[in-house]
């Protein structure tokens, strides 16, 4: 999710007409692309303020080592989805895109990016993660290259923990005994509906079983999932926020003042958690899966892959930049300057890489992470969630009855041809 910020999975379905807007808006700046200029790649950026500058130093480096020109434009994330399909709907916009990994087989789907199938990008694939690989395919076709991935884990204050004689919980039944120490200061429950995934998945639940056309979100397991959440607050073991538009901003504040001792984020939020008072000492920032349900732990894929611009005048450059930003000596830059994960096997075994404490922490998480519908309306099934999870965890409805009306949702408006 990054990216709920780049992180806010919620956020990727915004209204059509903001993307008109801000299309119009970004090519009055210059960043309409589509300049027939084959020597010039137009790059859309669309991480935030703490990455943005390593990744158009990497670009510009790709550029002036092979020969190019790269135009390094940095797009707002929640609007960037909908600016990309109407510029590209109008042969304008970025030529290389970083698009968040639900975005692709939609973008595909609609014919608005590249078929890398053929291409060297699309053949220049064993050294990838699995699943990482896996958000690029559409229809057993290539249509992207994993840029970055990522999960959620558990943040942990080492020393509110010790404090209070607190082990770091691996389930959530320790959770709720950790609040007889803690109180509410033992956990912050992100009430977006991304956050609400490793409840799900850690009881056995889904969103959709994409493989038998099936919608899963208001089974048992999952509505259990939920019941587990909520519980958590009924046991006065967590906190969250009510007002859903800030619940993000509110979790890191609290854990990066000291406020609540742990919280579920993905390694996106390092950066910004170690600038906090508890983390003056970085030391004292863990990082360990999140708790486990009756099915165990499990935490969903994020993460951004590069794609390519259908009818990009500037293809083959586009292509060239992609293979330099997804290069091996690249993605160690990435992970080694912003704590975030590669997607080459490689990069992984870099020394540099290893002695990243974020990447250390999170390695093992991700190798277990769960993998998100890769269906063109991924990045529809997150807002009728988002609704449903902050109703049951303020006790406005219950789980069934909240994932009910999302099921529902998903039947007439999402995946229709599901059962």
């Amino acid at each position: 999710m990054r990216r709920t910020s780049r992180g806010q999975v919620s956020k990727l379905a915004k209204a059509a007409t903001l993307g008109l807007a801000g299309a119009l808006a970004l090519t009055a700046c210059g960043g309409g692309g589509g300049t027939g200029d084959s020597s010039k790649v137009v790059y859309w950026d669309t991480s935030g303020p703490n990455e943005s500058p390593v990744f158009k130093k990497i670009a510009e480096g790709c550029a002036s080592k092979d020969g190019y020109q790269v135009s390094v434009e940095t797009v707002a994330f929640d609007q960037a989805r909908s600016n990309f399909k109407t510029s590209a709907q109008g042969g304008q916009g970025a030529d290389v895109f970083r698009a968040e990994v639900a975005w692709v087989p939609e973008l595909a789907h609609n014919g608005l990016v590249v078929d890398l199938t053929d291409t060297a990008l699309g053949k220049d694939t064993a050294d990838f993660l699995e699943v990482p690989l896996g958000s690029t395919k559409y229809n057993g076709k290539t249509y992207g290259v994993p840029q970055v991935t990522d999960t959620l884990a558990l943040y942990y204050n080492k020393k509110a923990l010790a404090d209070a004689g607190v082990a770091v919980p691996a389930t959530w039944d320790q959770v709720k005994a950790a609040g007889a120490k803690l109180g509410e200061k033992a956990l912050f429950i992100n009430n977006d509906g991304y956050y609400a995934l490793p409840f799900i998945y850690g009881q056995g639940g889904d969103l959709v079983d994409t493989a038998n056309k099936k919608i899963l979100v208001n089974s048992p397991e999952s509505v259990k999932g939920l019941e587990t959440a909520k519980g958590l607050l009924d046991a006065k073991a967590a906190q969250t926020a009510q007002d859903p538009t800030n619940s993000n901003t509110n979790m890191k504040a609290a854990f990066s003042t000291g406020g609540v001792a742990m919280v579920i984020d993905g390694p996106w939020a390092a950066v910004d958690l170690l600038k906090g008072d508890a983390f003056k000492d970085p030391a004292n920032l863990g990082i360990a899966p999140v708790p486990a349900g009756s099915a165990g732990s499990s935490s969903p894929v994020g993460g951004h892959d590069y794609v390519v611009r259908q009818g990009s005048k500037a293809k083959d450059n586009a292509i060239k930049l992609v293979q330099c930003m997804s290069s091996t000596a690249s993605q160690v830059t990435i992970a080694k300057e912003l704590g975030l994960l590669p997607t080459r096997k490689s990069a992984y075994e870099s020394a540099e890489v290893k002695a990243q404490p974020v990447v250390a922490g999170f390695t093992p998480v991700v190798q277990k992470a769960h993998p998100r519908p890769w269906i063109p309306q991924g990045g529809e099934l997150f807002d009728p969630l988002k609704i449903a999870y902050a109703d049951v965890l303020s006790g406005k409805k219950t789980a069934k009855a909240a994932l009910d009306e999302v099921a529902k949702t998903y039947k007439d408006q999402v995946v229709k041809d599901y059962s």
